[in-house]
């Protein structure tokens, strides 16, 4: 499981002009399942999001995590992390788990951070969305479990 964190003032998904999720200061989450992924990573990713520490602490440092913060976590399926970019000029997305098993290993992402934290939004899986957001930095990370 991969997710592609963005430490954001606020961020948005739109599908067909109306609003599924929003937040505000905290982390955009792009999450993208792979075929071998299962429980076990869900739960190591929902620790990740919710434990790693990107935003400053009062020295300035990179200490704090969005749960440390109450900061918002919007989470956004996203299976083109899983690609294979290795070779040629085209994505093989053979790496990627089939919608079925993504959309049920990301609903328990989903489910476990909403259990943890008070403030979980969400995409909507399988749509086609935008995202709108502003970056703070920007700081970005790439995250496995």
């Amino acid at each position: 499981m991969i997710a592609l964190i963005q430490r954001v003032l606020e961020a948005r998904v739109t599908v067909g002009g109306r609003t599924v999720g929003e937040i505000g200061p905290g982390l955009l989450a792009l999450v993208g399942v792979e075929r071998e992924d299962g429980s076990a990573n869900a739960m190591r990713m929902v620790e990740r999001l919710l434990g790693y520490r990107v935003f400053s602490d009062e020295a300035g440092k990179m200490n704090r995590s969005v749960a440390d913060t109450d900061g918002g976590l919007l989470l956004v399926s996203q299976f083109t992390l899983a690609a294979d970019t290795g070779r040629g000029m085209r994505p093989s997305f053979t790496p990627a788990a089939p919608p079925a098993e993504a959309e049920a290993l990301f609903n328990e992402v989903v489910a476990l951070a909403r259990q943890r934290h008070p403030t979980v939004a969400t995409g909507e899986f399988g749509a086609e969305m935008s995202i709108s957001l502003i970056n703070h930095g920007p700081v970005t990370f790439r995250l496995v479990a």
